[in-house]
Formats: C-alpha cells, structure tokens, sequence
C-alpha cells in the first residue's frame, strides 16, 4: 500500500471500531509503527510527545485489536478498523470524544428510543405507542400478526407503494414488541451475528 508520509514521516490514523462503525480517536503512524500494526494485529502509534513507538493499550490493556487498514484516495491519511479491548480514551471514555461506543441503526435507534419514552409514560393519551403498552403484550403481538398478514398480502400485489407502506407498519409495531418484552435491534443482530459463525 502506498502511503505518503508527512515532512516529519508521519502520517494520520483515523481510529474506528469495525462494529459500530464509531471513530474512537486520531493517532499518527511513521512507518514503523504502521509495519508494527501489520505484523502483532496491535494499532501501534509514534508518539510525537514521548518520541517513540507506543502500542494502544501497552499499560491500560486496552487494546485495539487490528481488523483492516486502508488508506484516502490521496495516500496520505489512513482508515484503522479495530476491535477494541475497553475504553479507548485515556480519560476512561470509549473514544476521544466522550461518546458512548454503541451500535447505532440510524432512525431505526431513534425510534427505538421513542418507543422506550413511550412505555415509560404510558399515561400519555395522545400516543398511539403508549396505548399499545397499556392494552398490554396481547394486543401488540396481535399488531403484529396483523401487520405481517397486510404485507404478505401486498407483496403478492403490484403496488410497491402500499407494500412498503405494510412494511413499514411491520417493523414499527415489531420494535413495539420487542421494547415490550425488554429486547432491541442489538440483540436481533447478535443472534444473526452468532448464526453467521
């Protein structure tokens, strides 16, 4: 791989978690901090303060377990994926820049996060969402099943506008479920992560 150091043999590396697709922090690499990050699976930076190499992790244990480098369409700034053992700041946070390394699903975690507000103040008589949680587990699987029922019946139609409409209504009223029995998208995805093994 090519890379084109700076005047000082450095060059940038953008640290991200190869799950969560979170960025944890920015290090630099000389080339032999970079040939060190190949050959242990280690991300190993030069220190520009301490003047030497340092490994991630050497005295904390937190490591970042190396899954793929690669490098900008000018060569001179690199993309680290890892897997990363702990926290990653060194003030005990998960990345530089004091936000939480969790897996995000876009909208979907928003919703997810609506849906919890939701259940948490049932008492609220303008929400759909809420009234579901108050008629209780029964009436949400119920949704379900009447959900899922609409979409088969519109895949076997043409129109992809009412298909995807049913769709929608489908994974609103399953992330219902799942809030309601104590689950999310991250356990979903983990059981299809295991299975993937």
């Amino acid at each position: 791989m090519e890379i084109k150091y700076d005047e000082n043999g450095l060059v940038p590396a953008i640290i991200q978690d190869a799950n969560t697709k979170t960025v944890l922090m920015l290090g630099y690499m000389n080339e032999e901090a970079y040939l060190k990050t190949n050959t242990t699976k280690r991300v190993t930076f030069y220190s520009r303060s301490k003047q030497r190499l340092w490994t991630k992790g050497e005295e904390s244990g937190n490591f970042l377990n190396l899954v793929a480098i690669k490098n900008d369409c000018d060569n001179d700034s690199l993309l680290v994926t890892v897997n990363p053992v702990g926290p990653t700041c060194h003030t005990g946070s998960d990345n530089c820049w004091g936000e939480d390394n969790k897996q995000s699903f876009g909208f979907l975690t928003e919703l997810e996060q609506t849906i919890a507000d939701r259940k948490a103040n049932q008492d609220n008589d303008d929400s759909y969402v809420a009234s579901l949680f108050r008629k209780g587990i029964n009436k949400i699987a119920q949704k379900v099943g009447e959900e899922a029922v609409e979409v088969v019946i519109e895949a076997k139609d043409d129109n992809d506008d009412l298909f995807l409409n049913e769709s929608a209504d489908l994974l609103f009223h399953y992330l219902i479920l799942l809030k309601a029995k104590g689950f999310g998208l991250n356990e979903i995805e983990q059981v299809l992560l295991d299975r993937k093994k």
